[in-house]
């Protein structure tokens, strides 16, 4: 609808409230139990602030303050949709999706990461992405094994 029927500032003021999506990765969307309760809860907000921001009067405003919520809602709603629940690993023997796994790096730091679903991992908070590189390279090793990584030895101490 052109804004010239719409009490509007202006048609760039109506292409600014509009935010491209949040781009899906091109793999699987494997996801933990955790992982799969974080995304619905994301989703549950995305819903909430979208329903909060369209009862503004304002058109303007309530184009400019659901712009955010709606691309999100975009997307948790196509990453719910799209989530493969994996189990728990069966077995510490080696490393899986949902492993936690501790390796030594050549200069001595020792590393533990839970290997988990693209939009569950955070580095910082001990989780990777299983499509990482460094996750991908432990990704049915052992303990005692070795992988290379930007020519750094990783060997693993621990899987749990």
């Amino acid at each position: 609808m052109s804004v010239a029927f719409v009490k509007e500032e202006s048609a760039e003021a109506a292409s600014e409230t509009l935010l491209p999506d949040r781009p899906i990765s091109p793999h699987p969307n494997l996801v933990t139990e955790a992982g799969l309760k974080a995304l619905e809860e994301q989703l549950r907000q995305a819903r909430e602030a979208y329903e909060t921001a369209n009862i503004i009067e304002d058109v303007n405003e309530r184009r400019r303050q659901s712009a955010s919520p709606l691309r999100d809602l975009r997307y948790f709603s196509e990453r719910v949709r799209t989530a493969q629940l994996v189990p728990p690993p069966a077995s510490t023997e080696t490393v899986a999706f949902g492993s936690l796994v501790t390796f030594e790096r050549d200069d001595g730091r020792v590393q533990t990461y839970r290997i988990v679903g693209e939009d569950e991992a955070d580095p910082k908070a001990g989780s990777i992405s299983y499509v990482s590189p460094v996750a991908a390279l432990l990704l049915g090793k052992a303990v005692g094994d070795v992988v290379s990584v930007n020519g750094q030895e990783l060997e693993i101490t621990a899987i749990s």
